[in-house]
């Protein structure tokens, strides 16, 4: 099977792109998260969890 460039080669641009510290995440604030909590349950009447879509398609 024909390869797609020469194994030599491999990694070249990860290997030269300089290396970036993440920055670290912020959980928003307790309140915050509470209210926004809130809203999606009570006020836009969302159920929890991610594939909460998928029981009423049937």
């Amino acid at each position: 099977m024909p390869t797609h460039g020469s194994l030599s080669k491999a990694g070249k641009v990860r290997n030269q792109t300089p290396k970036i510290e993440p920055t670290p995440k912020k959980s928003p604030i307790p309140i915050r998260r509470s209210r926004r909590n809130f809203e999606k349950r009570i006020i836009l009447q969302r159920k929890a969890g991610q594939n909460w879509g998928s029981t009423r398609r049937r």
